[in-house]
């Protein structure tokens, strides 16, 4: 019935769909299989992708061949660039996506790549021989054998919905838990965890007065994830913006004594930075008010996403405590929000590649390594997949360094320092982040994903393209002067320091008041100089002159942080004494009592700027 695969891809979540496109497009016989079809590529949370550092992620697996920019460009209903009043280093994308239009499109996407098959049903069991597999078996008992098997399983992993007081067995409302694999690697000697997620209420948006709430709006010109030719958003909806009150809180605090989070029913940590309300309103309890994003499901359901109001608490208190938060007055609720515990696997039991130390042939990725997010999860599916062919074909795995991508950042540290609660991704993590920009990401990753058969030439001949012109762009700027009667009439219109002499381009790009843009608007050399160039370009020429010296003292640092492990710690010293750490670092370090600063930089949640504070408390 089954011939043998190169490769076998459980589950079709975000992981799985860029672990079997990847697989596929560069050449392997793929079969993906699913407990259900008609749910690939689900947002199962938030109709969103990106965000800070999230929206960093999609443009690198974008950049490497993957599918998710492309998808996320086609469905997208907004449009928003995070952090613009920051550095390029903090700004990210994020858009709203049509969540039913999502998941045609990606099923869509694999249908039609003719090297990957589909089945239905669920996986019970993984074919183990000396430590190698060599296949999956079935709830109908079907063994199916591959040469390789990405395990993507997400939250179905002996999966438990809490709903009050009320528990049942899924993988998410609606569909059943998945069984018997967590058993098998557990007496194959693997490590397994529980962990917990939630998800807000659905309301009718027919029956919301959004007259009570803030419009957010899309950029007014709205760019995109991929750096193919995805179509422009056009048209975009917008999302409403409310808060909670001491009236919400009060009613939600009624249903405490039944929220299976606070009376243990609920062994799992849930993710540090996406709280349950419940548990904003426990931990914050000096906070009157928390904010809520009312995000549209799609371009024309009713649906509506309560982003914000995630909650585990009986429906009777979900529903008398959001009515209560201006707009919701007379809403009516679609489904109710719930927590969900599951079953992982530290990933500490890792290589780079992601496939596990304990059996080979074998890739985890997703949530099963116990990360959050879809973008986490379709980075760990891509970088699977791509191993996943490699190792089915003989082929030297491909790794990723932290220097290199977010992505790489993402598994060194799920690897390397393992995490016991949701693992998100955040600019924070990357201590080379002003190289790994949103912008870059083609230039840092395309030839790579071309190289190994991911990325396309027409890929490739873009980004050259792209490097030629912004190069040549930028030694014009740094060449070109201007004389003061040239340049100070605009300087003195935006309040800039005038010149007494003359000046290159570059060297007036460097002000944080002026850009290329500004530039153009004021002298008719500048534009005649940039006319010719994309907005692309002359965005990648600004940062590189702008920031030259902050990049430059990144490099650096990377040198300095291989000598960090010479540095000696005290494994007694009281780190809840030394406030200027963050709170997340003063508890990891007080737990882990590292050997050394090496040891500290690498424990999950502990920050560049931690480690630079305790570089000044030694003096160093």
């Amino acid at each position: 019935m089954f011939s043998k695969y190169d490769v076998i891809v459980v589950g079709a979540g975000h992981a799985g769909c860029e672990a079997a496109h990847a697989a596929a497009t560069m050449g392997s016989e793929v079969l993906l299989i699913t407990m259900n079809l008609q749910t690939i590529a689900q947002m199962s949370c938030n109709p969103a992708m990106g965000g800070v550092a999230k929206g960093q992620i999609v443009r690198e697996i974008d950049a490497l061949g993957g599918m998710s920019g492309i998808v996320s460009d086609e469905t997208m209903i907004q449009f928003r660039m995070l952090n613009r009043s920051k550095g390029p280093a903090m700004w990210s994308p994020r858009c709203q996506s049509d969540r039913m239009e999502f998941a045609l499109n990606w099923r869509d996407k694999l249908e039609r790549n003719p090297k990957v098959s589909f089945w239905q049903e669920m996986v019970t069991d993984i074919l183990v021989k000396d430590n190698i597999v060599y296949g999956v078996k079935t709830s109908l008992g079907l063994e199916i054998h591959a040469k390789t098997v990405v395990l993507t399983n997400g939250t179905f992993l002996n999966g438990k919905i809490h709903i009050g007081e009320k528990n049942f067995g899924g993988g998410r409302t609606g569909e059943s838990a998945a069984f018997g694999i967590t058993e098998k690697l557990v007496s194959l000697g693997f490590e397994s965890g529980r962990m917990k997620t939630g998800t807000p209420p659905r309301v009718d948006g027919r029956t919301i007065n959004y007259e009570a709430m803030q419009e957010q709006l899309g950029d007014e010109n709205p760019e995109k994830f991929s750096y193919t030719d995805t179509p422009k958003l056009e048209k975009q909806n917008s999302c409403w913006i409310s808060y909670t009150n001491l009236a919400v809180h009060e009613e939600l605090r009624k249903g405490f004594d039944k929220s299976p989070m606070f009376n243990g029913r609920i062994k799992g940590l849930g993710p540090r930075y996406c709280p349950s309300v419940e548990d904003k309103i426990n931990r914050f309890a000096e906070k009157d008010s928390h904010q809520i994003f009312l995000e549209p499901e799609g371009r024309t359901t009713i649906e509506m996403y309560v982003n914000g109001f995630s909650t585990s608490l009986p429906e009777d208190i979900q529903y008398n405590a959001i009515r209560k938060i201006p707009g919701f007055e007379n809403v009516k609720l679609l489904r109710p929000g719930y927590a969900i515990e599951y079953d992982y696997f530290p990933p500490t039991q890792l290589k780079l590649t992601l496939e596990t130390q304990r059996v080979e042939n074998l890739f985890f990725a997703g949530q099963i390594n116990g990360t959050t997010g879809y973008e986490e999860a379709g980075a760990q599916g891509l970088i699977a997949g791509i191993n996943a062919h490699r190792k089915a074909h003989e082929l030297s795995a491909f790794i990723l360094k932290r220097d290199e991508a977010y992505i790489g950042v993402l598994i060194d540290d799920l690897v390397n320092k393992g995490t016991d609660e949701p693992y998100r991704m955040f600019t924070s993590r990357a201590e080379f982040r002003t190289i790994l920009r949103q912008d870059n990401a083609d230039i840092r990753l395309t030839k790579k994903g071309y190289e190994i058969g991911l990325a396309s030439k027409e890929r490739l001949d873009r980004v050259e393209e792209k490097i030629k012109n912004s190069e040549e762009l930028i030694h014009k700027l740094e060449t070109t002067k201007l004389s003061p009667e040239e340049i100070n009439p605009y300087l003195t219109k935006i309040n800039s320091s005038l010149l007494r002499e003359k000046s290159t381009i570059s060297s007036l790009i460097k002000r944080p008041e002026i850009g290329i843009k500004e530039l153009e608007e004021g002298n008719v050399l500048v534009q005649a100089i940039t006319n010719t160039y994309t907005k692309e370009q002359k965005e990648q020429a600004e940062i590189k002159i702008k920031y030259e010296k902050y990049i430059e003292k990144e490099l650096l640092m990377a040198e300095k942080m291989a000598k960090l492990d010479e540095v000696k710690l005290n494994t007694e010293f009281d780190y809840m004494a030394l406030k200027s750490l963050s709170i997340e670092a003063r508890q990891k370090l007080t737990a882990a009592k590292p050997m050394n600063l090496g040891q500290a930089s690498r424990i999950s949640g502990v920050s560049p700027a931690d480690i630079s504070v305790l570089m000044l408390y030694l003096g160093r």
